[in-house]
Parts: C-alpha cells; sequence; structure tokens
C-alpha cells in the first residue's frame, strides 16, 4: 500500500484552488459538494490546495510554492507533485466508498465506481444513520465490546439481519436490536493454509479472519494474507498455548502437501 487512504472533514473550511478549465470546475465541485470553500492563494487558513493549471512547469512552480507554506497539495494529472489524490466516490452518505489507484488510472478508479454502484443499494447511507442512532442502544444490549462487534458484524454479513445488500435493512434495526441473537462462539478456530497467498483464501476463512479478536500466526505466512484482517486484532507468532485470550482466536496454521 503506498498510500493511507483518509477522509478529510472540510466543512465550512477553506481549500485553495488555482486554474481555469474544465478540470478546475470539477475540483471546484468536488470541493463544495463535501461543503469546503473555494479561495485562492492569498488565503492564510487553507491548509488544502488543488492545482489545475494546463502547463505544467507553471503548475510545479505553484505547487513548489504552496508546498513551501506547509500546505498538502493536489496537482492535476501530474501524481509525481501530489501530496494526495482523489478518489473516485461512491457516496451512500454518511457512507462513502473510496477508490483510488495513486493516479495511475483514473479511468480504471471509475470503472471500478460504477460497478459497486450497481451493487450497493440507495439505501444504504440510511443503514448506517439508523446504527449511528441506536448506539447507545446496542451499547445496553451487548454491554461486553467484543459480544458487541460479534454480534454486529454477524448482523451485516450476507444472509445476516441486518445484510446491507439486503435494500430494506435500514428498516430492520429495531427488530434485531429486540430480537438479539446468541452470540457468536469464542474460542480457537483453527485454519488450514496450504499456501500464504490471500487468493487462495476460502470465503469462510476471509469471513473470519475479518472478525477475529486475536490472530496467531503458525508458519512462514506473509503480511498480505495476514492484513485481510482487522487491523485492530492483535497478532500473536506461533500457535495458542496456555490461557487464550477472550474473543474470537484464529489459529493461522501453514499446512504442505
Amino acid at each position: 500500500m503506498n498510500q493511507m487512504p483518509l477522509f478529510v472533514t472540510i466543512r465550512g473550511k477553506p481549500v485553495i484552488l488555482l486554474g481555469e478549465g474544465d478540470a478546475a470546475d470539477a475540483k471546484r465541485r468536488l470541493i463544495e459538494r463535501a461543503g469546503g470553500l473555494c479561495v485562492d492563494e492569498k488565503n492564510t487558513d487553507a491548509r488544502l490546495a488543488f492545482v489545475a493549471i494546463e502547463d505544467r512547469n507553471i503548475a510545479a512552480d505553484t505547487a513548489s510554492r504552496l508546498k513551501a507554506r506547509g500546505l498538502l497539495v493536489n496537482v492535476v494529472d501530474q501524481p509525481d507533485l501530489c501530496d494526495f489524490t482523489t478518489p473516485a466516490i461512491v457516496d451512500r452518505d454518511p457512507l462513502l466508498v473510496a477508490i483510488g489507484t495513486g493516479g495511475a488510472s483514473a479511468g480504471l478508479a471509475k470503472m471500478v465506481r460504477q460497478a459497486i454502484e450497481r451493487v450497493l443499494p440507495d439505501r444504504l447511507g440510511e443503514l448506517a444513520l439508523r446504527l449511528q442512532s441506536a448506539r447507545d442502544a446496542v451499547r445496553a444490549r451487548w454491554p461486553d465490546g467484543a459480544d458487541r462487534r460479534r454480534q454486529i458484524d454477524t448482523a451485516l454479513a450476507p444472509g445476516g439481519a441486518l445484510d446491507p445488500l439486503y435494500p430494506d435493512s435500514a428498516d430492520k434495526v429495531d427488530e434485531w436490536l429486540d430480537k438479539g441473537g446468541a452470540i457468536p462462539a469464542s474460542g480457537v478456530v483453527a485454519i488450514d493454509l496450504h499456501s500464504s497467498d490471500p487468493e487462495d483464501l476460502t470465503l469462510r476463512a476471509a469471513r473470519l479472519l475479518g472478525q477475529a479478536d486475536h490472530i496467531y500466526i503458525d508458519g512462514l505466512i506473509g503480511d498480505e494474507l495476514v492484513n485481510r484482517a482487522r487491523a485492530d486484532a492483535v497478532r500473536h507468532i506461533g500457535a495458542p498455548g496456555g490461557e487464550l485470550p477472550s474473543g474470537l482466536v484464529i489459529h493461522l496454521r501453514l499446512r504442505h502437501e
């Protein structure tokens, strides 16, 4: 991963935009859509800047001048000069899906965005808002953090009570809270791997990795596969032994045939 994805709040804040033409207009729409205020280079409060100047030399000089002031700068069509790039966006406010290629191909990012647009229901943002408003109720229903996370994961899993791909999941949050559900089993789940290639993971193994609280890495298993797990899942080297930590524990075992 060559970039760290971030969502930046710019609502009500100044953002420098320099340039004219279609590219500048596109950046202006993006800034204003996110609630930002487009300003010129004289503004001293801005922390982000977009340079949409066609002359590459002038654009490079302008970017250098802005960076010297400590701003993060995006230069249209010059990814080597960019401190950040803008992704293709699937907007199900407040849920946003951002697809980036690090400036390699805006066309590819667009095609991936269009594919995702066809899959995600229009009301998916309503589900996010409903879960937000039910946060206190969810916490009261499942006081233990690990249990609460597993209940949410189970509900949002394919075929679950709140499957995000169901168009009416936002209407089912109250029913899910009332009925609750069995706590997914804690303990050790062994996953036998025949290679360290993440493409060889079964759907079940990929789902369990995404739910794990602790991962025991037993064998020469590369980061590319282990990173399919949540970033906050605790990593351990070797097989589990002795007193186990609480929560769902995954034992990744590399087995050679």
